[in-house]
């Protein structure tokens, strides 16, 4: 994507878009990659690329809920940032909370939201179900950016959105996924809310799914992670 396109796009967004969130886009960029050649970050290095697929790619979110309400938000496998870091660029008022259990990622993220100067940013270097048996139903907004399953995604994530409070998952296209876990979704106390299909300006496939707490949960923590993926609840639930 061409810089020029990309503000096209991001002007679509209901995003308020300003010089000094731009400049601190182009910081982040020249800092990912410079960081990038010592520890491994992502494999998206070129500027085209990281533009579509990381930095605009953050601000779907925005297509499906309005961040401008958000107070507290953690970053489920926050990598490199994305998408909590884009999003704090643009909603700076938010409490952000970036989730990750490399702890070089996070030392990276320290060392950029520094150069970035945002404030009100922590970070956690801890496996998400370790980390919600302390943290339980504590943000009004969970997001995941995940290749992992959906009934993992929600059996991570779930515990650690407070009563009504949402969570966001971003993935590819997911209506099959879904409809398998539909019952998950309502153990952990929670209702799908809306589910948006769209397309990335290449043509890829992108599906944001966002999920209401809105009542008790049947479970309370995560299992372990082995036993996560070996008994999915997709499998267990009826």
């Amino acid at each position: 994507m061409k810089y020029e396109q990309f503000l096209e796009e991001l002007n679509k967004l209901p995003v308020d878009v300003t010089e000094e969130k731009l400049s601190k886009l182009n910081k982040y960029f020249e800092t990912l990659v410079e960081y990038n050649e010592k520890v491994n970050l992502t494999t998206i290095t070129s500027q085209e690329d990281v533009l579509l697929k990381h930095f605009y790619d953050s601000l779907t979110p925005t297509k499906i809920y309005d961040f401008n309400q958000v107070k507290s938000l953690i970053d489920v496998g926050t990598g490199a940032g994305f998408p909590g870091v884009v999003l704090k660029i643009f909603f700076p008022n938010i409490k952000l909370t970036l989730l990750d259990s490399n702890n070089k990622k996070i030392k990276f993220l320290e060392h950029l939201t520094k150069i970035l100067n945002l404030k009100n940013v922590e970070f956690k270097c801890e496996r998400s179900e370790e980390y919600a048996k302390t943290n339980f139903e504590k943000y009004d907004l969970v997001i995941a950016r995940a290749v992992k399953s959906l009934d993992i995604l929600f059996e991570l994530c779930l515990p650690l959105v407070t009563k009504n409070g949402y969570f966001i998952s971003m993935k590819g296209n997911l209506d099959q996924e879904l409809d398998e876990n539909i019952k998950v979704i309502e153990y952990f106390g929670c209702c799908l809310k809306e589910k948006l299909n769209f397309t990335l300006p290449d043509g890829s496939n992108r599906s944001l799914i966002l999920v209401l707490k809105n009542n008790d949960a049947k479970v309370i923590l995560p299992r372990e992670y082995s036993q996560i993926v070996k008994k999915p609840l997709k499998n267990r639930v009826k």
